[in-house]
């Protein structure tokens, strides 16, 4: 058994349908959800390297950041009320995501996203028109407020929307969402900061407006999922909708094991009590240690402070604003790897060789950064060959975050609960995230002061045991329908000791010993 992972190339079953134009273009829509995610993450770290909006709301750091007689070029963006104006957004959508838990299941998928949407317009405004700190913060918690029902309910929609063939790549549409919305801030960081009269803050923080609407109008013009239509006792609808997006008319197995997984979903009165079982152990675990790993990648410390870190390291005002661009070209052409190899090469293959990459480049960006500054951080600005080295090693591990952890870390979670746990476990998911998410965010610029270049070393670590836990611990997931997934734990050389045939006994038998034997151990 070499790394305890299963492969099974049939799946349990084989669902008539194709990829209809009409699911493409409803999961295209959806998926856009991932563009409040992606333009807020890229917006924060060009506005916090901008005079003007330091200046105003930050005097100290923006002294600080143009003190030449500095010595410790590690510390010029040190603030505690700085980090409080990016990680507040994800404190707040960490608690909304709770109660999107409950709208998602009670009134579907479709009002969740409009609620995102919506929230995340008043964010956009308060911060636009901004006055003064406090505005600033009420601002990016609305904004977090719209994350929160975003991330919660589009990566089901997704899963549950896609023909179990192409479920990986469509699902992954919200991760390129969210990195098109990231190069889409950079680009805008970079024209607006080039804004005479110091107001073109602004309009990147107001131009949140454009993916809040997206998503809002968007909503509006979805179908709802069959999944959730059954949930909420439409069935006759519901086999009307699966027959429209699955493209055949004989959509009556599918559609009967829909049935059964609601069925018994009514059963369970309390989700978040019941995840809490043993036969859950598996996906439970999942949807805590895969978001708290793809925070730990440290890819935050790249996207959320892009601009800061270059400048810290050495950059120029501009030359720190486009390399963010760059890398967030980088970051939307290896998402798009992501989606094309997702559904063929599987999710562990993408996991393990990102992992690798990832490493490798944390480690060369540690020694570079650590040559350059030593232990003191002494300023100084970088020969431009040794910058070209550092954002080579930078795009390298933004490529390999982009294709394996990024899309994988939204995608895995979504497509492995139970119906009857996974608005619950979903939430759980995707407040992990958003925790892990603030308390990065929160910290970075401290732990960039005292750690300096260890600060790479220090996610690199975690790299290692992020990419031993998928090695040992998840098993492919690929081809599998979304409501026969738990065959996959059954066959897993470890979770087979928490998920039996008892704990299933409506289960299809004769489909899961066919399964069983189609399985490999890789």
């Amino acid at each position: 058994m070499a790394g305890g992972g299963f492969v099974n190339p049939a799946g349990n079953k084989a669902y008539p349908g194709e990829l209809t134009l009409y699911v493409t273009i409803t999961c295209i829509v959806a998926a856009m959800g991932g563009l409040i995610f992606g333009y807020d993450i890229g917006i924060s770290g060009g506005v916090t390297s901008m005079d003007s909006f330091l200046k105003k709301f930050f005097p100290t750091v923006f002294r600080k950041k143009n003190d030449d007689t500095s010595t410790n070029q590690y510390c010029k963006f040190d603030s505690e009320t700085l980090t409080m104006f990016t990680s507040s957004l994800y404190l707040a959508a960490l608690c909304s995501s709770l109660v999107a838990s409950t709208v998602t299941r009670v009134f579907g998928r479709k009002l969740s996203m409009l609620f995102g949407g919506l929230l995340f317009l008043i964010g956009a405004l308060l911060n636009g028109f901004a006055q003064a700190v406090w505005m600033l913060i009420v601002g990016r918690i609305f904004l977090g407020f719209g994350i929160g029902f975003a991330n919660q309910s589009v990566p089901l929609y997704l899963s549950e929307m896609a023909p179990y063939k192409y479920r990986g790549a469509l699902n992954i549409g919200f991760q390129l969402s969210i990195t098109i919305g990231i190069l889409v801030a950079n680009v805008l960081n970079y024209f607006f900061a080039k804004i005479h009269g110091g107001w073109g803050w602004r309009l990147s923080l107001g131009g949140a407006m454009v993916p809040a609407l997206i998503i809002a109008v968007g909503s509006l013009l979805l179908p709802e999922t069959p999944n959730s239509m059954i949930e909420r006792g439409k069935q006759a609808e519901a086999k009307e909708k699966l027959v429209q997006i699955r493209g055949v008319a004989n959509v009556d197995e599918e559609f009967n094991d829909l049935v059964a997984a609601s069925e018994a979903s009514r059963q369970v009165e309390h989700p978040w009590r019941n995840i809490l079982q043993r036969k859950y152990r598996p996906q439970l675990t999942m949807a805590i240690a895969i978001p708290f790993f793809q925070q730990f990648t440290g890819i935050n410390v790249i996207m959320f402070y892009a601009p800061v870190l270059f400048q810290t390291i050495g950059f120029g005002s501009d030359a720190s604003l486009m390399s963010a661009v760059i890398t967030g070209v980088v970051n939307v052409v290896a998402t798009v790897v992501s989606i094309y190899g997702v559904d063929k090469w599987g999710r562990r293959k993408l996991f393990l060789e990102g992992g690798t990459q990832m490493l490798l480049c944390q480690i060369a960006v540690a020694i570079c950064i650590g040559i350059k500054f030593g232990i003191n951080g002494n300023p100084g600005h970088l020969p431009k060959w040794y910058a070209i080295v550092v954002v080579l090693f930078i795009c390298i591990y933004v490529a390999g975050f982009a294709w394996s952890w990024g899309p994988l870390g939204w995608l895995v979670p979504s497509e492995i609960f139970p119906l009857e746990i996974r608005s619950a476990a979903q939430s759980i998911n995707v407040s992990v995230n958003m925790l892990f998410t603030f308390l990065v965010a929160q910290v970075f610029l401290n732990m960039l002061c005292h750690m300096k270049f260890g600060l790479f070393l220090f996610f690199a670590a975690f790299v290692v045991i992020m990419t031993a836990f998928i090695y040992f611990f998840l098993p492919e997931t690929k081809n599998i329908p979304i409501e026969e997934m738990t065959i996959v734990w059954k066959s897993h050389w470890y979770w087979k000791r928490f998920v039996t045939d008892d704990d299933y006994p409506n289960g299809h038998a004769k489909d899961l010993e066919l399964a069983k034997g189609a399985v490999k151990q890789v």
